[in-house]
């Protein structure tokens, strides 16, 4: 039997041997949040999908690496379900119908996932008022853009989760691969 190092063992645990590196995330069963519209399915507000899987994200979700979650969905709204913006810190439809309720409680089912599989990392839909990471809509309702993100994005980074958008998911992958 030899006296290397296993994949669960460290190098602080082997006699005689000291690791002082930094922790870092182990390659083979770091999981990643993503968004499931992302990975085609239908739970979007509109009852489609943002994309039928990216790519990169596939061979991750074959080495079951990927946790998929709609926030809104697991918040108890239902698909399809009317558009809603955040405004401030509510979410409402066009019609002035408050969901912020629902909403919280998806980001809380979020918390609570990357608190269950240790995910440090989310791959999140920009855009969303739930999970957009660097811009959301205005609340107007006119496709405007404005600086921000959405409240399960909050939620995960006043956590330590470091979220990124489906428009940057190589530096999330360079990272859970350190």
């Amino acid at each position: 039997m030899s006296n290397r190092p296993n994949k669960k063992t460290t190098m602080k645990n082997t006699p005689g041997v000291s690791d002082t590196s930094p922790p870092s995330i182990e390659v083979a069963s770091a999981k990643i949040l993503v968004s499931a519209c992302l990975m085609g399915k239908p739970v979007r507000y509109d009852g489609r999908y943002a994309s039928k899987g990216l790519e990169k994200l596939q061979h991750l979700q074959k080495q079951g690496r990927i946790v998929l979650l709609c926030p809104e969905v697991a918040g108890g709204l239902p698909t399809p379900r009317a558009p809603a913006e955040r405004i401030s810190e509510r979410i409402q439809d066009q019609t002035g119908k408050d969901y912020t309720d629902a909403f919280i409680l998806g980001a809380e089912k979020a918390l609570a996932m990357c608190q269950d599989h240790n995910i440090k990392i989310a791959i999140l839909k920009e855009g969303s008022p739930s999970c957009g990471s660097d811009f959301i809509y205005d609340g107007s309702f006119t496709g405007t853009k404005i600086n921000g993100s959405g409240i399960v994005t909050d939620l995960l980074r006043a956590n330590g989760i470091t979220v990124f958008s489906e428009h940057t998911i190589d530096p999330a992958l360079d990272l859970a691969n350190r």
